[in-house]
């Protein structure tokens, strides 16, 4: 199972990138089988690049500092 603490310390690396451009992200959840649920709020949470975002930016992130990350999803 991954540790809570370090998945936020993740976040709060990317969190200014994503301030920048009028969005934030948080995290909702970590599940027992290793998947990080956030919600994109802001500019991102209703913008079409979203997605990208989320997967190439928080989730290659997420994933490159902390081994055993499956997937990054929004909720």
């Amino acid at each position: 199972m991954l540790d809570k603490t370090k998945v936020q310390s993740v976040i709060e690396k990317v969190r200014p990138f994503l301030q920048r451009d009028g969005g934030d992200v948080q995290l909702v959840e970590v599940t027992d089988d290793d998947i990080v649920k956030v919600k994109l709020t802001g500019a991102c949470g209703h913008c079409p690049m979203s997605m990208m975002t989320l997967k190439g930016g928080i989730e290659a992130e997420l994933r490159k500092s902390i081994p055993g990350v499956k997937a990054v999803e929004a909720v």
